[in-house]
């Protein structure tokens, strides 16, 4: 079920019927979330319920194992993690594991097909397997750590895991925001409903109309191995498929924010405009936030994070990449683009360039296309289909061909219109920020309601042909 899409209209239109009347008591508060919840995760495919179930009844468990025995709570936590981590790896992993196994085996001269001897190796993900996994584990790791109490009521739990607007794709939640929230009755003041349709009008547009109207481009290059030799189609199309990532999930963000906020809750932002970053460091305190302060809070500080030795320091952060490349794929390209993030940040790191040229205009612009290449040079891997076109595509962007860049202009101009507005989005959100008087200005009822006026329209006319969101493919 797409937020885009008539059916979630008509879904979210019974739910709120329904929340109005249930939200002034927990329980009924509480049943209705989860109830419509599961009916909106099982759309897809009503099987993956029993998965998020089984997942979420053992850290509820867990979780209470773990105050009531408490000198027994490191195992109850191991038993968590082995089961959400087991989960992953047995739908998400098991066909890279396959592949890699019958890679193996073939070095030594031994034929076997796995898929077929093994259907496990086969199976469906599960839609957003990996955001409500993170999201459960980090229940049970801050009880562990002494950081949260755990909830008595069953109801209330699944409520937290299952809250259908960020359920599939994020923002993942962490349990010490919202339990709270869900134990009060959710205040939705005019200005709260105001704040929540704007989010929500933003994120449409940025998905249907920038991320939808770059996607053609962007697969039909990818997907059909185009032969068109020029660096700078090759340059346009990474720019576009950059935007697109970014539009698309942000714009998911938004929505799920927005939905939220309609809710009477409050999600945290996960994206604060990350092409504005002047670092590498600055674009991942920026780019899916909830993931990397995730990562950074579960698994970069407690190897060690910056404590100890450069060396052990230097480690934490290749580890952290890596896992963070393999969380988006089971794929060798994932794996290398975690890799190059991890190079980048500790070139940046050992050689501190950025307080070199930060203190300089000429300097900053210098930092800023910096690290702009070396995200859009990352993007590559993440989005070729296999190692071998990532290469290839490497080559052409750092080729002197210009070989049919004419075709540009005229068979990819709507390409061109819609990267050129999303860059240009950028550039007016980074003068708003910047310029004081412009601050001001754009600070109104009257700028609200006419730039939701033109998102609106720009959504009903100028949409693309209408796609799942990428990150529910995580």
């Amino acid at each position: 079920m797409l937020f885009n899409s008539l059916v979630f209209l008509v879904f979210f239109m019974l739910f709120f019927l329904v929340w109005s009347w249930a939200k002034q008591e927990n329980l009924r508060r509480w049943v209705c979330i989860v109830v419509f919840s599961f009916i909106f995760y099982g759309w897809w495919d009503w099987r993956f319920v029993f998965l998020i179930l089984f997942s979420g009844l053992v850290d509820y468990g867990a979780g209470l194992a773990m105050e009531r025995m408490p000198s027994q709570k490191r195992w109850w936590l191991v038993g968590s993690l082995l089961v959400n981590i087991g989960s992953l790896a047995i739908f998400k992993y098991s066909g890279f594991i396959a592949t890699s196994l019958e890679e193996v085996l073939g070095y030594w001269g031994i034929t076997v097909d796995l898929y077929q001897r093994l259907p496990a190796f086969s199976l469906v993900v599960p839609v957003g397997i990996s955001f409500y996994t993170f999201q459960s584990m980090s229940y049970t790791i801050d009880i562990y750590n002494n950081k949260l109490k755990p909830t008595r009521n069953i109801w209330h739990f699944f409520a937290y895991l299952s809250m259908f607007p960020q359920l599939v794709a994020g923002p993942i939640v962490r349990a010490k925001d919202i339990l709270q929230q869900l134990k009060g009755v959710p205040k939705t003041s005019t200005v709260q409903i105001w704040l929540g349709m704007r989010l929500m009008t933003y994120g449409f547009f940025q998905k249907m109309v920038i991320a939808d109207n770059l996607a053609p481009i962007v697969n039909q290059s990818f997907w059909n191995n185009n032969t068109q030799p020029s660096c700078l189609y090759w340059w346009m199309v990474m720019l576009a498929f950059s935007f697109q990532i970014y539009f698309d999930f942000a714009g998911y963000s938004s929505i799920a924010r927005g939905l939220a906020k309609l809710m009477g809750y409050r999600f945290k932002s996960n994206f604060n405009h990350p092409y504005h970053a002047l670092s590498l460091r600055d674009f991942w305190s920026r780019w899916h936030i909830s993931l990397s302060t995730w990562f950074r809070d579960y698994l970069y500080i407690p190897l060690g994070g910056n404590k100890g030795s450069k060396w052990k320091a230097y480690r934490n952060m290749w580890l952290t990449m890596l896992i963070s490349g393999l969380w988006h794929g089971a794929a060798l390209n994932f794996i290398i683009w975690g890799a190059i993030h991890a190079f980048c940040l500790s070139i940046e790191r050992l050689s501190q360039w950025p307080k070199y040229l930060h203190p300089y205009k000429a300097g900053r612009l210098l930092a800023w296309l910096m690290v702009l290449f070396q995200v859009v040079i990352a993007w590559v891997f993440f989005r070729a289909t296999s190692f071998e076109q990532a290469m290839e595509i490497l080559a052409k962007l750092f080729s002197t061909n210009l070989e049919g860049t004419e075709l540009i202009a005229t068979q990819y101009f709507d390409a061109l219109i819609f990267l050129g507005l999303g860059v240009g989005i950028e550039v007016w959100y980074y003068l708003k920020r910047n310029y004081k008087p412009l601050k001001l200005a754009t600070h109104s009822i009257l700028y609200d309601t006419i730039t939701i006026a033109i998102l609106l329209f720009m959504c009903i006319f100028f949409r693309g042909t209408a796609s799942e969101f990428i990150y529910f493919q995580f």
